[in-house]
């Protein structure tokens, strides 16, 4: 385990994500940490200092001096492998940014020479304030570790971001670090679309195309790989995942695609699109196996629902969204206008001009057109190393768009 033998000290502040706090202690005593808890007189009101002592088998420490004992701040950070403050609240990052010292959590903090980990917890409005994201920045800058908060119900009443990541995510998080692997998006949720999608005709006949699904399911694999919790919705395709990180939900039609999207985006900070849906459909299903019994056959096709622009719409300014451009000719035009239309953050384009790129193959030539930046040409490569590519470039884009 990668946390066996490490001494780490837990910092818990005031937010209501303390009461999981004892759950944590437990998790990475489980993995084999050695745990000592410092805690402020805000978070005592929402965890017991007891119930934390109970499960670290150590005092839960608040203040410098208990009247007989002094409890020595250098030395616990000198103690420490790594610091873990969880949950962080918006009144201690302000601190520990600007170098405040009104606390033992804070003390133990500027003395500590360890990896130092923050997991803030805060409302949604606090989390996208101005100075709070400039705080954020500022401690990124002094290189400590910012786990990605989650998205979902606040304590105000309201959904969100600003939740605290779940104590089980803060544990994978802590394990890839020691393990040495760059995971910038554990806590993150990420929706991805691959593969065809099949417009039935009758029983046995389908509108489709020759989509494969191994771009779109190495995108969903890069992102699990930097420790994004990924929903692939799959069409109809002989690839599949076996990553643990990634769900998979299997559809046929563009219509069973968009409501698999249209259910998942509101809980994904991420969405990448690189299924290649069927803009039509039949406007008939024949219940029955169409016979060859006319020289001609008319078929009446009517429009899908645009996936792409539907998540355009109704995309939060704390989620990155992504769609991908298979086209044949004025293809840098073609792009630009779907980044802009459908108020997407990137478009990966790729042409069916290039040799080696598009459906079928193992290898992709893409250009990624991110709003507000100069268009990126790659060479050919492995749709592997392309998706990573563009996972690459997706963070970057989320992380200036926090520091702007």
């Amino acid at each position: 385990m990668s946390l066996k033998g490490k001494k780490i000290v837990l910092g818990v502040t005031g937010s209501i994500a303390a009461y999981k706090t004892p759950q944590l202690v437990r998790l990475l005593i489980k993995a084999g940490a050695e745990v000592r808890v410092v805690i402020t007189d805000a978070a005592a009101l929402f965890v017991s200092p007891l119930s934390l002592a109970t499960v670290s088998k150590y005092p839960a420490l608040s203040s410098v001096s208990d009247g007989s004992t002094w409890n020595n701040h250098v030395e616990l950070g000198l103690w420490a492998d790594g610091m873990l403050i969880a949950p962080c609240s918006a009144n201690t990052l302000g601190k520990l940014a600007n170098g405040l010292c009104d606390n033992l959590l804070n003390a133990v903090y500027l003395s500590s020479r360890c990896p130092v980990f923050i997991a803030p917890a805060m409302d949604e409005d606090m989390w996208l304030h101005p100075s709070v994201q400039s705080n954020v920045s500022r401690l990124k800058g002094f290189g400590n570790h910012l786990i990605p908060v989650g998205h979902g119900e606040l304590a105000s009443g309201l959904t969100g971001d600003g939740r605290m990541a779940e104590p089980e995510d803060i544990l994978h998080y802590l394990e890839n670090f020691w393990e040495g692997k760059y995971r910038p998006l554990a806590g993150i949720k990420a929706l991805v679309t691959a593969g065809p999608t099949y417009e039935p005709i009758d029983p046995v006949r389908f509108i489709g195309n020759f989509s494969s699904g191994k771009m779109g399911i190495a995108v969903a694999e890069a992102l699990a790989d930097k420790g994004a919790q990924v929903t692939l919705v799959l069409g109809p395709s002989n690839e599949r995942t076996t990553h643990s990180m990634v769900k998979t939900i299997s559809v046929v039609t563009a219509l069973e695609m968009y409501d698999a999207c249209m259910a998942e985006f509101n809980q994904c900070q991420i969405a990448i699109l690189a299924a290649a849906v069927a803009d039509y459909r039949p406007l008939v299903k024949a219940s029955e196996k169409i016979k060859k019994n006319e020289t001609e056959f008319n078929l009446i096709l009517t429009k899908n629902n645009d996936i792409l622009a539907s998540l355009g719409k109704i995309k939060e300014p704390w989620q990155t969204l992504v769609g991908f451009a298979l086209e044949t000719n004025n293809e840098l035009e073609h792009a630009s206008g779907k980044l802009e239309a459908k108020n997407a953050d990137m478009i990966v384009l790729n042409s069916l001009k290039d040799e080696g790129a598009g459906f079928g193959h193992d290898t992709n030539k893409i250009t990624l057109l991110i709003k507000g930046k100069d268009n990126l040409d790659l060479p050919l490569q492995s749709k592997k190393s392309a998706a990573g590519a563009i996972v690459d470039n997706l963070i970057k884009l989320r992380y200036d768009q926090e520091t702007v």
